[in-house]
């Protein structure tokens, strides 16, 4: 692969994933990790995004007001972010995670709508203060500084005291085989406690991260009630997870 092609893709894998891991570059490309830190400098440099210690950060997960003009794939995540909207209804308690994804859904939120939400994510918190009918719940006291999401003993501890109707998350890949999957110890841990405290648990992506894996295990398919992509929902992409039980919207 040349080095146009390798910092191409290098770009596509932040823009799709929000973070990646120079390990797990270097594995899937088949080059040294220097090779990739000195890439991750370069496009750094070049300001296509933030090069932080093992790996680099989309511009879009590090902002807290997330720029329209620096989310990927924006459209499609204001789809799922509609279709989303939709499952909430007055009065639930209304659990959400973190990414781009979740801080459309809290701008998809219709304004009449009166409900609880229970976050870490600093960039959804934002959003649901400035809904007029939304109470919100802050968890967790430490802060991912590269996900912007409070993590740690606090916040999985706040978690298990609550019974949520509905958990929404975001999710770094997906796959019929191998379950939901990301690249962040913390925000694994986190996502877990997660789908064990709610009734209900959504999985909002877009559709390019079907069929992806990512190196830390979250969850198995049978752990998911539903899942919300941009795609219509007798697309055949979506047949293996419907095949696996989930809802698909």
């Amino acid at each position: 692969m040349l080095k146009k092609e390798r910092q191409a893709y290098i770009v596509h894998q932040v823009n799709l994933h929000n973070k990646v891991l120079s390990a797990s570059l270097s594995s899937e490309i088949d080059v040294s990790e220097d090779t990739i830190r000195r890439d991750l400098q370069e496009l750094a440099e070049e300001g296509k995004l933030i090069k932080v210690h093992g790996g680099a950060l989309s511009h879009a997960l590090h902002d807290i007001t997330y720029p329209s003009k620096k989310v990927y794939a924006q459209d499609s995540k204001k789809i799922i972010a509609a279709k989303a909207a939709k499952l909430i209804k007055d009065g639930m308690f209304v659990l959400t995670g973190g990414g781009t994804t979740i801080v459309e859904l809290a701008r998809a939120l219709p304004v009449q709508l009166s409900a609880t939400f229970i976050s870490g994510s600093i960039p959804a918190i934002v959003e649901y203060m400035h809904h007029p009918n939304i109470e919100v719940i802050v968890i967790g006291d430490k802060l991912s500084k590269n996900s912007r999401i409070t993590v740690g003993a606090d916040a999985l501890a706040r978690i298990k005291s609550f019974k949520p109707d509905l958990c929404f998350l975001g999710i770094n890949a997906i796959d019929p085989e191998h379950g939901i999957t990301d690249n962040d110890w913390d925000v694994v841990h986190l996502k877990q406690a997660m789908i064990n405290a709610s009734q209900k648990t959504v999985c909002l992506t877009i559709s390019e991260k079907l069929k992806s894996i990512q190196p830390i295990h979250v969850c198995d398919l049978g752990q998911i009630d539903i899942l919300v992509t941009e795609l219509s929902a007798d697309d055949p992409l979506l047949q293996p997870y419907k095949n696996a039980g989930i809802a698909v919207l």
